[in-house]
């Protein structure tokens, strides 16, 4: 395993920097919105990186509570961490990307980028609870919160479908429609978001599992001492 990484994180590393040219370079530029339109190939594909996670997130807090296995709890917490770093990405790329094409920051009234900001805060309320939380519940109670959390994920996604609203048609059913080669440089850079969330969750899952292991040995470190001072 030791090898693994590396090597997975050269090759990240190599796919990540073939999509930034395919999407700086490479690709077409729109004909209405121009080269500001590139942000697409960041905004989507980190909306469907953090989409996966919480999805992640969702499945794992459901094992947990249901097998109460702490792995899956790691993988919960791991998981909620990074999709709220890509939702992040999300809503600060969408006002960048709206301001010189819809003349504004932000629309609070569109129902794509309120839902978006819910969900948002409803993960970033979950690490909240598991950060400053130090109940043996903590782990069950942002279970459920993630249950929640996970409930907006298709709201979120099906909303532009249902409601009318400002933002773009999905490009991928719903009616919408993109270039060949658009498509090809947004799925590339949705691999490389993927792989790349991949290693950081690896990453995060081994340091937490280390954390929780070192805890353990200094509670049980510190219920041996009374014993060995009677002695």
């Amino acid at each position: 395993m030791k090898t693994v990484f590396p090597i997975l994180g050269v090759l990240t590393a190599i796919l990540l920097s073939y999509a930034l040219y395919e999407a700086l370079v490479a690709a077409p530029t729109e004909q209405t919105m121009g080269d500001v339109q590139r942000i697409f190939y960041y905004h989507v594909p980190s909306a469907w990186t953090a989409f996966i996670l919480f999805f992640v997130n969702f499945g794992a807090s459901v094992f947990y509570l249901t097998k109460r296995r702490p792995a899956a709890d790691i993988v919960a917490l791991v998981s909620a961490e990074v999709g709220v770093v890509f939702c992040t990405v999300v809503l600060v790329t969408g006002p960048i990307w709206a301001r010189p094409v819809w003349g504004i920051w932000w629309a609070p009234g569109d129902i794509r980028l309120t839902s978006t900001l819910v969900l948002w805060l409803i993960y970033v309320s979950y690490l909240v609870l598991r950060r400053f939380s130090s109940s043996g519940q903590t782990p069950t109670l942002a279970a459920a919160l993630a249950v929640l959390g996970a409930l907006c994920v298709p709201f979120v996604y099906f909303s532009i479908w249902f409601f009318r609203t400002q933002h773009p048609q999905p490009v991928m059913g719903g009616g919408g429609s993109i270039d060949p080669r658009m498509l090809h440089v947004l799925l590339i850079n949705w691999l490389a978001f993927s792989c790349f969330a991949f290693l950081v969750c690896w990453s995060r899952y081994r340091l937490e599992r280390l954390q929780r292991e070192v805890d353990q040995a200094h509670a049980l470190e510190s219920l041996l001492e009374p014993r060995r001072s009677a002695r």
